[in-house]
């Protein structure tokens, strides 16, 4: 009885501090640099929530080891939703090549953001459709260049899991320092291929130095809705979403976790910031806590699958 008595109290407190929240100044930490996609939905977020909850609201950058320096650092914070990781789907891929720095159960889940369409981006005069890439891919097993922005990164992860959907054998991967390096590498013709983040590719594809062959990602963007998903050209399980969500310590009371969903997500479905987020050649992707949870751990289990059938080993 006195213990059903303690459980019910500690609940109330929690759901006492969850109403109170936030009771100081909150920072989202970002693990990319300024001006990029994740870390610019962070800043908008930091704004919008500063309105609404009469708190300042900051983002702070934290760079290394793919994003887990920043998440490192606000797994050990005080769990009490004052300090949020703005993270993407690397999450997933991070976690697993570099296990000493990280484990993934020390960060809760608490809202989606954003998904990111990838389109695979080569020149125009090597190949007119993706039928075409992948028939010479599969002729010429070995010979195939495909830059990517680092190793398990978004970029590096689309290409593999399109690759043994399409059964194309063994390729060269250049992993670059980052995605203009990634994209000069393709441009300059000593790489065959790259999967870019769709608002880096409209720009170059609509100039004709490029072409956009198939989107990754599950459904087609609304930035460029003419290039077919990979699954509608026929490549079953080739889709790789790159999502953006907010995570906190693992030990966070579920009260506050879900205030901090419940004022994310109101925010994610408001027509302001969902004019933002597709300025950005982003999708809206509002998912409940659970949804979220789930789509962590399916991502970790199929990444880990991925990643030993690739041999993709960590720098």
């Amino acid at each position: 009885m006195r213990a059903a008595l303690a459980v019910l109290a500690l609940a109330f407190a929690a759901g006492a501090h969850a109403q109170q929240f936030p009771t100081k100044r909150v920072t989202f930490v970002s693990g990319v640099t300024p001006g990029s996609a994740s870390d610019t939905m962070a800043r908008i977020l930091a704004d919008k929530l500063s309105q609404k909850w009469g708190q300042t609201v900051i983002v702070e950058n934290k760079l290394g080891a793919g994003g887990l320096i920043g998440a490192k650092f606000v797994a050990n914070s005080e769990p009490d939703g004052h300090m949020i990781m703005m993270y993407a789907s690397a999450y997933t891929v991070s976690t697993i090549l570099q296990p000493d720095v990280m484990n993934p159960n020390e960060l809760q889940p608490v809202a989606t953001v954003a998904t990111i369409p990838t389109v695979l981006i080569t020149q125009p005069e090597k190949y007119k459709t993706i039928q075409e890439f992948v028939g010479a891919a599969k002729q010429n097993p070995g010979k195939l260049i495909c830059s990517d922005a680092g190793i398990g990164s978004a970029t590096h992860m689309a290409f593999e899991r399109f690759r043994f959907a399409a059964g194309i054998p063994e390729v060269v991967n250049v992993h670059t320092k980052g995605v203009g390096e990634a994209i000069t590498e393709v441009v300059s013709g000593r790489a065959d291929c790259y999967f870019a983040l769709v608002f880096q590719a409209k720009k170059i594809v609509d100039s004709g130095k490029l072409v956009a062959l198939g989107t990754s990602s599950p459904k087609r963007s609304a930035l460029m809705p003419d290039i077919k998903t990979l699954e509608e050209e026929g490549f079953k399980n080739a889709s790789y979403n790159f999502w953006v969500g907010a995570l906190v310590p693992a030990k966070t009371p579920r009260p506050i976790v879900d205030k901090l969903h419940d004022d994310i997500t109101a925010l994610v479905d408001s027509p302001e910031v969902i004019e933002q987020i597709k300025k950005l050649g982003c999708d809206p992707l509002p998912m409940s806590v659970k949804e979220f949870e789930q789509l962590v751990a399916n991502e970790l289990r199929e990444n880990a699958e991925l990643i030993k059938r690739a041999g993709i080993k960590p720098n």
